[in-house]
């Protein structure tokens, strides 16, 4: 069993065990652990998230999330989303952590819905994450021991005044959105993130 990839809280969020268990059902089809995946795309000599991807679609047959979602984990774990020498969950493990421990299982489901739309890199900073395509086009971090915060780099949007607050110009992001519950990561939210994320490419 390869256990949960995706980061080291006490109880397993109901995104890891669906992590989990599709690692798992990628290992019983190829035989292949993650380690001996991550192995596989080191002497690949591709570095492209979509090249990598591809990679493993045509060599193990592995359909677009399965391949997508094992080259994700893979460089999280081999340090291509590091900063400052740390991988992305170790920097995650810093930013939530103490009071702000519990808000981690918000920031991985919203990470897992934005996924799909496919590749960007990850920047950890100081205090949150920076998500980019050839430009920033969200943020994520905790505001508050009880927020997370998105900020959404895309022009157009509608704001609300229940939860789409316009920042003034000039700042690092145009729009930004609180989260206190993994519910509040929605079809509506997604359609703004996904709007920022064309609009970064």
């Amino acid at each position: 069993m390869l256990g949960s990839p995706t980061g080291s809280l006490d109880r397993m969020s109901s995104v890891d065990k669906a992590i989990a268990t599709q690692l798992a059902n990628i290992q019983a089809k190829t035989g292949k652990s993650l380690d001996e995946f991550r192995a596989i795309l080191q002497q690949s000599g591709l570095t492209k998230h979509g090249e990598l991807r591809s990679h493993l679609m045509e060599t193990f047959g592995l359909g677009h999330g399965d391949a997508n979602t094992v080259v994700h984990l893979a460089k999280q774990t081999d340090g291509a989303s590091a900063a400052a020498g740390k991988s992305e969950d170790a920097v995650l493990d810093e930013i939530y952590t103490g009071p702000k421990a519990d808000l981690r299982p918000i920031h991985e489901v919203l990470m897992a819905a934005i996924q799909p739309f496919g590749d960007f890199e990850v920047a950890p900073k100081k205090g949150y994450v920076s998500l980019r395509r050839k430009k920033q086009f969200a943020m994520v971090g905790p505001a508050t021991k009880t927020q997370i915060e998105v900020g959404i780099n895309a022009k157009d949007l509608t704001p609300s005044a229940e939860r789409l607050v316009a920042q003034a110009p000039g700042g690092m992001c145009q729009y930004k959105v609180r989260l206190s519950s993994t519910d509040e990561v929605n079809e509506e939210l997604k359609g703004w993130l996904k709007q920022a994320f064309d609009a970064a490419g």
